[in-house]
């Protein structure tokens, strides 16, 4: 599976944000997708997920203020984040990812990851 993702850069407190990542290849038949971020000197964050059933999960940091999108081909997904009313706090590195779903989503083990873009939000 190849991810690749587009959007992201520098942005002013208040404003919106839209991140999207295409996966392509043979996914496994129980995925979910999810965006991660990290920030200098925190640890890594899951901002948002959702599965083959639609089921989505936010973050407490993001709950209301972000929208996660999965579109469903035949042999590609394109996962979508739109944001709005960012905050400096917001300022990270974000991952796309396709995962396993066994009881929960495997990022990590069974996860494939792109190589992350740099979101900015300057007051």
């Amino acid at each position: 599976v190849q991810v690749v993702e587009s959007g992201g850069g520098s942005l002013q407190t208040g404003g919106s944000l839209k991140l999207t990542c295409v996966a392509s290849g043979h996914f496994y038949s129980d995925y979910c997708m999810g965006w991660f971020r990290k920030a200098p000197g925190k640890e890594r964050e899951e901002v948002a997920s959702i599965d083959k059933e639609d089921h989505i999960t936010y973050t407490d940091t993001v709950k209301g203020r972000a929208t996660i999108s999965l579109d469903k081909a035949w042999s590609t997904r394109t996962l979508s984040l739109e944001m709005n009313n960012l905050k400096p706090q917001d300022t990270a590195t974000y991952f796309c990812v396709a995962g396993l779903w066994i009881g929960s989503c495997s990022w990590d083990d069974f996860g494939y990851w792109d190589q992350g873009t740099q979101v900015t939000v300057s007051s």
